[in-house]
């Protein structure tokens, strides 16, 4: 077995650098080494290595949290996971201590760390991680599906906190990779419709390929006149996958409404309409990645009732992550995998 690796390392500012490091072992009970199968790009990871930066990340570490992979060795401590094992990786790894976890909203933890961002990431053939961190998945699940649990999650952990009904229309802004899988989860709960609002032509086609039952050019049409057209009084529930479309948001949603905000936009600033808002009686949810929805995923994904990897429009090697990460940049790709078998 190989003793190094030749991995891309984050170096700020937008640059990666590849270099060769040694093969993680395990070090501590706790830990499992992860022979890793493929890892998605993130819209996290185009922000962190976007100039400025719009998320952060810790230089000299290598990035990546969309993984999938083969367990290879196992810590001492470690029971429930044993070599030969697949496993998909929730990321974000809480304290368990602080005012926040000690209240149940381990997402609102002030001493976590992540895979990816401040810890070593998928995008490597071999990832050491602790034992919380990782959840086995039955091999039946196809490697492109179990690689999109973690943002599949994320939208989980967003839909379960809404109050939703059979039959209601869903009005989503933003036509990427989460706007898609948000798309997905509501048409296999049973919406009654699902438009998709974006400004890009590959998206909004793409959206129509899946068989959403709109596609709205935001630059093109009066897009509230046309959800409310389309639905009459306006969308049950709206999704801003965005993060700076609350204004919009506020007008699609008919009264009564749901909105989430999803998106994050950390340097956007949108003015809120607090009058729709109260007039119109609406409710609105401000959704970070989700509380535990990582159990139900697994077995969303064990269903097949969901097939995330419909998403991916790209298979490329590891050394060719950067050229993934401007294929989703320039809205020229949906989901990218970094396939570690190439």
């Amino acid at each position: 077995m190989a003793t190094d690796m030749v991995v891309p390392i984050f170096r700020g500012e937008g640059r990666i650098s590849y270099e060769r490091r040694p093969r993680p072992t395990v070090d501590a009970s706790d830990d499992v080494v992860v022979q890793v199968e493929a890892c998605g790009i993130c819209g996290t990871d185009l922000n962190i290595l976007s100039v400025p930066p719009a998320h952060k990340a810790t230089p000299g570490i290598i990035i990546g949290h969309e993984g999938v992979g083969i367990v290879a060795e196992v810590g001492s401590g470690v029971s429930g996971l044993q070599p030969g094992d697949r496993v998909v990786i929730a990321n974000r790894l809480t304290c368990g201590r602080c005012a926040y976890c000690r209240r149940g909203l381990d997402n609102q933890c002030t001493d976590y760390q992540t895979i990816g961002t401040t810890l070593d990431g998928a995008f490597a053939p071999y990832l050491r991680a602790p034992a919380r961190a990782l959840w086995k998945i039955a091999p039946s699940v196809p490697r492109d599906d179990a690689a999109l649990f973690e943002p599949l999650a994320c939208a989980v952990g967003s839909v379960k906190r809404v109050p939703f009904q059979v039959g209601d229309n869903v009005a989503i802004i933003g036509a990427g990779p989460m706007g898609m899988l948000f798309a997905l989860l509501y048409r296999a709960l049973g919406a009654g419709a699902v438009f998709l609002v974006d400004i890009a032509p590959y998206r909004l086609d793409f959206a129509l390929a899946m068989g959403m039952e709109a596609a709205l050019d935001a630059a093109r049409v009066d897009v509230p006149a046309e959800v409310k057209r389309l639905t009459g009084l306006g969308a049950d529930i709206v999704v801003d996958a965005v993060g700076n479309q609350v204004g919009q948001a506020v007008k699609l949603a008919r009264r009564g409404g749901q909105v989430i905000l999803f998106g994050l936009r950390p340097h956007d600033n949108p003015p809120v309409n607090q009058y729709t808002i109260t007039r119109y009686d609406l409710t609105v949810h401000g959704t970070f990645v989700g509380l535990h929805p990582f159990a139900q995923t697994i077995q969303l994904l064990e269903s097949g009732r969901v097939r995330p990897s419909v998403l991916v429009t790209h298979r490329l090697p590891l050394a060719d992550l950067e050229r993934g990460v401007e294929l989703m940049r320039s809205q020229q790709a949906m989901k990218v995998l970094i396939d570690l078998s190439l």
